[in-house]
């Protein structure tokens, strides 16, 4: 029954070892979730930035074109 036992406590503390990494890689991925949502937000929040420039600046440009002045080859 010894050997039973010695055979338990083995096994177990295999298991105790591997939740050990899996614990840990749970974690580091949860890290890098977070990361990964943080850089997301903020490139949102650029590309929505960048997309109200780019609207002022097709506004700006739409003035009567008659006022611009004509290209050198004329």
């Amino acid at each position: 029954m010894n050997a039973f036992i010695d055979t338990l406590e083995q096994r177990l503390t295999e298991m105790e070892v591997k939740l050990t990494f899996i614990d840990d890689a749970v974690q580091a991925l949860a890290s890098a979730d977070a990361d990964q949502s943080l850089r997301i937000a903020s490139l949102e929040r650029a590309l929505r930035d960048l997309r109200g420039e780019l609207s002022s600046m097709r506004i700006g440009n739409a003035d009567d074109p008659h006022s611009e002045p004509p290209p050198p080859h004329y």
